[in-house]
């Protein structure tokens, strides 16, 4: 079951809370945040105080209440609140709703809080909703001022190339979508007769003027940061809802008390944000959930207390470090478990506890692939190997071990016997050394029988049989029936069958060794193989995104360009008719 599903915020809370002009992360916020393991499809709503954002989010969030609206001329939002709802047309995602006091509280008397509440919650979310009153005309457009002060209060890159000024390609790759919503809005869409939509009277209210004048420059910089940095933008107008005596009772209204007109506009914007509002992502294609919102709320805010500027190659880069880091956490302890239900000790050969660590580690790694990102110079995937190689051999001496315990206990047991016969001098007699031979032989064939004794085997029995070389030279120098020539005949044998067995064990470590090399090659070669995989599917994500970014900025120069040729041409056209009427007029004649 999805640990999101059981997720219940009754209503808002607040997640940074304006205390005194400094910015507080609220850790019960966080706490929420950090469980939620879906997709989050944020949407953030800023503008001047009063003039009805809450009651849009509420509705946002299927609610009538939650987000307090207020009655009164004072601002009741303070800092960001949030609320996490289940997404309604976006299965296992997370729709979060943030709602921002209002920018231009005269009580508050602090524009440098605003600025940074404006940040945040374009930092913040995948969709940026503006809410202003009336329509949009230069007052409106001054009112928001905090968009042309952007590129002061946040940075793309943490250290730009030489040179370079960040533009805004840099900050379209990660800027959310733009909504301006109007509030009792009382004129017609229409221009020279014709009607137009929403979208286009706020794209004909984008348009530039022709002239390099302060006035001209003052009229400019607002439209033109827009239109650079939220290269897709939506429009939506709302009517009064209703007679403003009423308005102070909003949430506790009836749909049917309200103007027909503004319900169905309201029902349009929700509608608009459900469907189109994505999933916060971030550079890389890396969908954002709880705890990754939950990080990003902590870098930016405390690069804010501190005095630096946010910065979104430092929040993806802290981000990073914290899942990289479990990622590595959470590949090792999957080969770990795997290992441990399926590794039974002493194996019979070593290569079939390699084949066993490579299957467990091919799958650790896969996990690491999967929920890391940005690991950068593979620091992580190597600390991530390192741990494995060093696991590997730990369970290459438990399994030496197990091995040695398992033979030592067998030949203790197989052997009891002929040692307790040695001790009672069973063969201290004639012919008793061929009869101690024989039974030597005779145990270590059943030796030889027994299963699972593990890579260790012959490397005990050996070194068993060296401790009782005292015990069998005796045995041989006591028996009478033997001449001394077949008894240096025999020496001579124990000694060539142990050199023997000394070059047999240092061959079989020279392949133990020869396996190791190999194991550590074929694990090196598939780390390689999983990153480089990645990066592949990384770099084909880059590419995506650039071209997406270039082909907007293309888009807005192209647009500039018209409407300047358009001034141009307008200017030309004026200038060509003015000629012709004044080429129109008699000319006085002297006779």
């Amino acid at each position: 079951m999805d640990v999101t599903s059981e997720i219940h915020m009754p209503s808002p809370l607040c997640l940074i809370e304006n205390a005194m002009g400094q910015l507080v992360i609220n850790p019960k916020a966080l706490e929420i945040l950090s469980t939620i393991t879906q997709p989050v499809v944020v949407v953030a709503i800023v503008g001047l105080y009063r003039t009805g954002k809450s009651y849009l989010l509420n509705k946002l969030a299927g609610k009538n209440k939650g987000f307090s609206l207020g009655s009164t001329v004072q601002s009741h939002t303070k800092g960001i609140w949030m609320w996490c709802v289940p997404h309604p047309k976006k299965p296992n995602h997370t729709l979060v709703l943030l709602d921002t006091e209002g920018l231009g509280d005269v009580e508050k008397g602090d524009n440098q809080n605003d600025s940074w509440i404006f940040a945040l919650a374009i930092l913040l979310s995948s969709t940026f909703v503006y809410n202003s009153m009336g329509t949009i005309n230069q007052q409106a457009m001054d009112q928001l001022h905090y968009v042309t002060e952007l590129t002061d209060r946040i940075r793309a890159k943490f250290s730009p190339d030489e040179n370079e000024v960040e533009d805004s390609a840099d900050f379209v790759s990660f800027f959310p979508d733009f909504v301006w919503t109007l509030r009792d809005f009382s004129l017609d869409l229409e221009t020279d007769g014709q009607s137009i939509t929403a979208d286009e009277y706020l794209e004909n209210s984008l348009k530039l003027k022709h002239g390099t004048s302060q006035k001209d420059k003052n009229f400019n910089l607002p439209r033109l940061c827009i239109r650079k940095f939220f290269p897709k933008k939506k429009c939506f107008v709302f009517d009064r809802p209703t007679h403003r005596k009423k308005l102070g009772q909003l949430e506790n209204l009836h749909e049917d008390d309200l103007d027909p007109e503004f319900v169905q506009q309201v029902a349009n914007f929700c509608s608009y944000i459900f469907s189109n509002s994505k999933t916060k992502t971030l550079t890389g294609g890396i969908k954002v959930n709880g705890p990754r919102l939950e990080s990003l709320v902590l870098t930016y805010v405390n690069a804010i207390s501190s005095g630096d500027l946010p910065c979104m190659e430092n929040a993806v880069l802290a981000l990073a470090q914290i899942e990289n880091s479990a990622a590595v956490q959470k590949a090792f302890a999957h080969y770990d478990q795997q290992m441990a239900q399926k590794l039974q000790l002493p194996t019979e050969t070593l290569q079939e506890l390699l084949d066993l660590h490579r299957a467990c580690e091919r799958e650790a790694i896969e996990i690491f692939i999967r929920h890391s990102f940005k690991d950068v110079n593979q620091l992580f995937q190597k600390e991530l190997a390192a741990q494995l190689e060093q696991k590997r051999d730990d369970f290459c001496k438990q399994n030496l071990k197990a091995s040695s315990d398992r033979c030592s206990a067998l030949l203790q047991q197989i052997f009891s016997s002929l040692e307790a016969e040695v001790k009672d001098g069973v063969y201290s007699k004639p012919g008793g050394y061929r009869c101690f031979i024989q039974k030597v032989q005779d145990l270590k064939k059943k030796y030889y029988q027994e299963q699972r004794k593990g890579i260790q085997a012959e490397e005990v029995l050996q070194a068993y049989l060296k401790s009782k070389e005292v015990v069998i030279d005796t045995i041989l120098q006591t028996d009478q029936t033997l001449s001394e020539k077949e008894k240096e005949i025999e020496v001579q044998r124990v000694k060539a069958e142990s050199a023997q067995a000394a070059a047999q064990r240092l061959e079989e470590m020279q392949k133990k060794n020869e396996q190791m090399m190999e194991q550590k090659e074929r694990s090196y070669q598939e780390h390689v193989k999983q990153l480089t995989d990645k990066m592949e599917r990384e770099r084909a994500q880059l590419v995506k995104e650039q071209e997406r970014t270039i082909n907007l900025k293309l888009q807005e120069q192209a647009q500039l360009l018209k409407e300047g040729f358009q001034r141009e041409s307008n200017q030309l056209h004026s200038e060509i008719q003015n000629l012709q009427k004044s080429l129109r007029k008699p000319r006085c004649t002297i006779s």
